[in-house]
């Protein structure tokens, strides 16, 4: 059963940097693209960035472009997202995501989904 589990959650003040870690398993995940996505409290789940399978492209929200970075290890099976310059705005749980698709901002094309991880900045 293909599995994608997160890490690397917690609390930091605004400034400083996170590192979010999603493992993929049951499954090589190694042709999709993958994703990160976020949802703070009463709002909807929203696009953070995606790396293309080959690690071609890559495409970031606005909100977080040349403040976070995604990378992928296709032979470890997994995808990380470096958070730096982190802003209360930040705050939300971090959801790992899996397409088949190309470079995909759009939830609905992402059918693998870990549990999800909290992120916290206090200012």
């Amino acid at each position: 059963q293909a599995q994608l589990v997160e890490s690397g959650g917690g609390l930091v003040q605004a400034g400083g940097s996170l590192r979010l870690s999603c493992a993929a398993s049951g499954r090589t995940f190694r042709t999709y693209t993958m994703g990160w996505f976020r949802q703070a409290p009463g709002k909807e789940r929203e696009f953070v960035a995606a790396m293309t399978w080959n690690s071609g492209s890559t495409i970031y929200a606005d909100s977080v472009e040349g403040r976070f970075t995604i990378s992928r290890d296709n032979a470890k099976n997994t995808v990380d997202l470096q958070m730096n310059s982190l802003k209360p705005e930040d705050t939300a749980v971090y959801y790992c995501a899996a397409t088949p698709l190309r470079s995909s901002r759009t939830r609905s094309s992402y059918n693998y989904w870990g549990q999800g991880t909290q992120v916290t900045v206090s200012s």
